[in-house]
């Protein structure tokens, strides 16, 4: 079968390699499709850790082919979604409840052979049934909307809430549409590219501005702004230093800044802590999904999040691969990968 692999840091390849075999507990996936997140980009970059050499993508779907020994619950021909985060359950964090913090955590698709291929293997802990009659490409978007979900989760957004998203990638475009679902009632996207703010209007942005037209700290919290005063929930999407540095100032005293956005590993950003003392702010790191893959699937089967907008190319391996090595184009906010060889 053929898969994008991270030969080492800086080195990714498409070829050949053996088709997997699972395992006791494990089930043999044919991968429909996978996303390609900006996490992606930083592994190949050595900007995440990761242990290559490895098979990339951690945001797939597929059809369950073949089951191995001791498996029960999933049957061939099932269509599942993968949380590609596995913890270990014996670790502190773990017996806390913080199993997205566990000591010994892995993930598929950067710490073990994950979803750009034809074939993956998934073991049970892992997999969440979708409905056959699911768009298939859609079930792609479950691992990001699992993790937008734990922010927002972390941000307490109270009926009648104001927020404003920073970022109009997958990861604000998702979090705009789950503000609204949670009770907000202004929502506020801030984007340089005009077809993303448009599109974030159509999903339930109450307003949108571009951060290139003026102030944007003004433009929101100021006393003419969208928001006078500032947000009750600023969430971080972008993973840029402007954006994270621009948070805090964009959040009413008393409010809570969610980091949502995935900075390069080494990458810091001036702080003033006396205005986080000083107006009494929250500012929150939210990292992967704890307990919510299962809701972000329901979500996604429902309709109650609309992803069918979001997907901006649909390529195959060797496609796939080229736009991993390069920045998202002007515009795009989510490429699925479909391999080729196991298409319908």
């Amino acid at each position: 079968m053929q898969a994008i692999r991270l030969d080492a840091i800086g080195q990714l390849s498409v070829g050949e390699v053996a088709k997997p075999v699972p395992g006791s507990g494990e089930l043999l996936v044919r991968v429909e499709s996978c996303g390609i997140c900006g996490t992606d980009r930083h592994i190949l970059h050595g900007e995440f850790p990761s242990t290559p050499p490895v098979t990339l993508g951690h945001e797939f779907s597929g059809i369950v082919e073949a089951v191995g020994p001791d498996t029960s619950g999933f049957s061939v021909g099932m269509r599942v979604t993968c949380d590609p985060n596995i913890s270990c359950g014996l670790c502190s964090q773990c017996r806390s409840g913080r199993v997205n913090l566990c000591e010994r955590l892995q993930a598929i698709g950067i710490h073990r052979d994950g979803g750009f291929a034809d074939y993956a293997i998934l073991p049970v802990t892992q997999a969440f049934e979708l409905p056959l009659d699911l768009d298939p490409l859609h079930g792609a978007f479950c691992e990001p909307l699992a993790c937008c979900l734990h922010g927002v989760d972390m941000a307490k957004i109270e009926t009648g809430a104001s927020v404003v998203v920073l970022g109009g990638g997958v990861i604000g475009l998702l979090v705009v549409q789950l503000a609204r679902l949670a009770g907000a009632t202004r929502v506020v996207l801030v984007t340089r590219q005009a077809e993303k703010r448009a599109l974030a209007e159509r999903l339930g942005a109450t307003a949108t501005l571009d951060p290139g037209a003026g102030e944007p700290i003004a433009a929101i919290c100021g006393p003419d702004g969208l928001l006078p005063g500032g947000a009750d929930v600023v969430f971080e999407c972008a993973g840029v230093a402007e954006t994270v540095r621009q948070s805090p100032r964009m959040a009413k005293s008393g409010g809570t800044v969610v980091i949502l956005g995935v900075m390069p590993q080494g990458e810091t950003v001036a702080i003033e802590p006396f205005d986080l003392l000083f107006r009494e702010l929250k500012f929150i790191g939210s990292f992967i999904n704890p307990f919510t893959h299962r809701r972000a699937a329901d979500l996604i089967a429902s309709g109650a999040i609309d992803v069918a907008p979001l997907i901006s190319r649909v390529v195959g391996l060797d496609e796939g691969a080229q736009s991993i090595r390069h920045p998202a184009r002007p515009g795009e906010i989510r490429v699925l990968v479909v391999p080729q060889s196991t298409a319908p």
